[in-house]
C-alpha cells in the first residue's frame, strides 16, 4: 500500500513540474518578447534564412495585397499557405522595414508560433511514451527488466521505479532549449515546420496512416527537406516503434538459452514473431511485427493519403494565389530556389562560402553534389537502423540540417528533440560534454566573428566560415557517435538477454 502511495505521489509530481515547465517556457518567450529580444533576433542569419525569414513573408503579404504577385522581386520563397496562415497576422501594415518592431503582429504572430511549439512538445511526449512501452516490451520479450537495462557499454544501469520518463524529457527539452526558443521569438517560421514534421512521426507511431500521410506532405511542401523521412515514416507504420533487431529474436544462442531455462522454446518470443497483423498492445500502443504482405499495404496507404494529401495542398495553393501568381512561379521560387542556392548570404551552412569561390562554369555539377550527399545517405543508413526508425529520422534531419541550402538553429532543435526520444539507448554516448560544449562555443563566438566581419571590419569572412566549419563538424561527431552507440547497444542487448537467460537456469 506504501509503494502504491509512493508510486501515485510521484506521478503527480511528475505532471507538476511538466505542467510548470510548459508554463516557464510560455513565461520565457513572453518575457524576451516584451523586451524586444524579437527585433534582435530577427536580424540574425543563425535564427532566420530567405526561406524562413518572417520579414520576407511580410514583404509577400504586401504585394499580395496590392494585387502583385507573393513572389515577385525574388524576396518571398515560402509556402502560399504560410502565407495565408501569417500574413492576415503581420501584413496590415504598408512600413515592412519596420514589420518586426510592430507590437500588435509580433504578439499575433508570436503567439501562433508558441502554440506551434506547445503542439510539438506535447507530440514528442506523446511519442516518447509509446517509445519507452515498447522498450519495456521488448525488453520483457528478452527476459530482461527496467531495473538492469544494459547500456552500450555492456553494463547494466540500475533503473529505479521513480523515472522521470522518455516522453517528459524530451518535451521540456523541446521547449526549454535555447535554439527553440530563439527561433520562436525571432520571426522564423521554423516552430511550424517542426511542428509538421513530428506531427508525421506521431501519426506513424500511432498508426494513424491518414495523419501521417498529411503530415509528410504538409512538411515537405513547407520545408522539402522532410521528404527523406518517408521512409521512415513507413518503417515506423509497417515494423512499429524503435526496437532491437528481429533476427535477435531468432538467435540460436537466445532460444537455446530460453529452451533451458523454461523448457519449452521460446514460446513467448515465437508467437511475437507470428502475431496477426496490426495487432496493438493496449497498454503501450506498441505495433507488432507485421506480414511481408501487410507491411506494403501499409506502406500503399501511406502512399495513398500522401498523395490525395499533395493534391489538397496543391489545390489550396491554387487557391490562394489565385489572380496573383501560378504554381510555377511557386516552384520556382520556393523548391528551385532552394536547389540552386541562389541566395549567397552567409548562414549556418557550407553553400554560400564554396559558391562564392567556384567558378560558375562548375556551379552545376557541385550543387548536384553537395544535395545528393544527403540523398545517398538514406539507403545505408535504412538497411543497418530500419529496426529503429525514430532514430532513423533523427539521423537523416540532423544530415539534412548539416547539408540544406539555408540551415538554422531550428533545424537543430528539431534534430535534439527527437534524439532525446532515444535517451535509454544513447545512455553511453561518448564525447557528450565535448559535444555540449561545443555547441555553446559556436552559439556563443559565431555571433561575434560575424560582427568582426560586417560591422567592425577587423576580420573577414573566414572568421565566420571557420566557425561553420566547426558546426558542422560536432554534427557530424553527433551523428557518427550516436549511430555507433545505438550499434553497440544492440549488440550488449544480445549479450545481457543470453547471459540473463543462462543466469536463470
Amino acid at each position: 500500500m506504501q509503494s502504491v502511495k509512493t508510486g501515485a505521489g510521484f506521478m503527480s509530481t511528475k505532471m507538476v513540474t511538466l505542467w510548470g515547465g510548459l508554463l516557464l517556457s510560455v513565461a520565457i518567450r513572453f518575457l524576451l518578447s516584451a523586451m524586444g529580444s524579437a527585433s534582435l533576433l530577427g536580424r540574425r542569419l543563425e535564427v532566420v534564412s530567405p526561406v524562413t525569414s518572417l520579414t520576407r513573408l511580410a514583404e509577400g503579404q504586401w504585394l499580395k495585397q496590392l494585387g502583385l504577385s507573393p513572389y515577385a522581386g525574388s524576396v518571398y520563397h515560402g509556402s502560399p499557405l504560410l502565407l495565408s496562415l501569417l500574413g492576415p497576422f503581420i501584413g496590415n501594415r504598408r512600413d515592412i522595414l519596420l514589420i518586426i518592431e510592430s507590437e500588435r503582429s509580433d504578439l499575433c504572430s508570436f503567439w501562433v508560433f508558441v502554440a506551434a511549439d506547445l503542439i510539438g512538445a506535447l507530440l514528442l511526449r506523446s511519442m516518447g511514451e509509446s517509445l519507452e512501452s515498447a522498450h519495456i516490451h521488448h525488453l520483457s520479450l528478452l527476459g530482461l527488466t527496467l531495473e538492469q537495462i544494459p547500456t552500450s557499454d555492456g553494463k547494466a544501469k540500475s533503473q529505479g521505479s521513480g523515472r522521470w520518463g522518455t516522453g517528459n524529457t524530451a518535451a521540456l527539452f523541446y521547449l526549454l532549449n535555447p535554439f527553440t526558443i530563439a527561433v520562436c521569438i525571432g520571426g522564423s517560421t521554423s516552430p511550424i515546420e517542426n511542428m509538421l514534421t513530428i506531427l508525421a512521426l506521431y501519426g506513424a507511431i500511432a498508426g494513424i496512416v491518414p495523419l501521417a500521410g498529411f503530415g509528410w506532405a504538409m512538411a515537405t511542401h513547407v520545408g522539402m527537406y522532410p521528404a527523406i523521412l518517408f521512409i521512415p515514416i513507413a518503417c515506423l507504420l509497417a515494423n512499429g516503434p524503435d526496437g532491437p533487431p528481429s533476427k535477435l529474436y531468432k538467435s540460436p544462442e537466445l532460444v537455446q538459452a530460453v529452451h533451458d531455462r523454461d523448457g519449452k522454446c521460446s514460446s513467448e518470443i515465437g508467437n511475437f514473431q507470428q502475431q496477426p497483423a496490426m495487432h496493438v498492445i493496449k497498454s503501450s500502443n506498441t505495433n507488432v511485427t507485421l506480414s511481408s504482405g501487410a507491411k506494403w499495404l501499409v506502406v500503399l496507404k501511406l502512399i495513398m493519403w500522401s498523395a490525395i494529401s499533395w493534391l489538397c495542398i496543391l489545390g489550396l495553393c491554387n487557391f490562394s494565389l489565385h489572380e496573383h501568381a501560378s504554381l510555377h512561379d511557386m516552384w520556382s521560387e520556393t523548391y528551385r530556389f532552394i536547389l540552386t542556392v541562389e541566395d549567397l548570404s552567409p548562414n549556418l551552412g557550407v553553400f554560400w562560402y564554396f559558391f562564392t569561390e567556384v567558378f560558375n562554369f562548375f556551379r552545376p555539377f557541385f550543387i548536384m553534389v553537395f544535395h545528393s550527399n544527403i540523398v545517398f545517405m538514406v539507403m545505408p543508413l535504412t538497411i543497418r537502423l530500419h529496426h529503429r526508425p525514430v532514430f532513423l529520422a533523427f539521423t537523416l534531419t540532423a544530415i539534412s540540417s548539416m547539408l540544406k541550402s539555408y540551415p538554422s538553429v531550428g533545424d537543430a532543435a528539431l534534430y535534439l528533440g527527437l534524439m532525446c526520444l532515444c535517451i535509454h539507448q544513447l545512455s553511453g554516448l561518448q564525447y557528450f560534454y565535448l559535444l555540449l560544449n561545443g555547441y555553446f562555443f559556436t552559439a556563443i563566438i559565431g555571433p561575434v566573428m560575424y560582427n568582426l566581419w560586417i560591422w567592425r571590419g577587423t576580420g573577414n569572412a573566414n572568421f565566420y566560415f571557420a566557425m561553420n566549419l566547426v558546426y558542422a563538424t560536432l554534427q557530424t561527431v553527433l551523428i557518427v557517435e550516436s549511430s555507433s552507440t545505438i550499434i553497440r547497444y544492440d549488440r550488449n542487448l544480445k549479450k545481457q538477454s543470453v547471459k540473463r537467460s543462462r543466469t536463470s537456469t
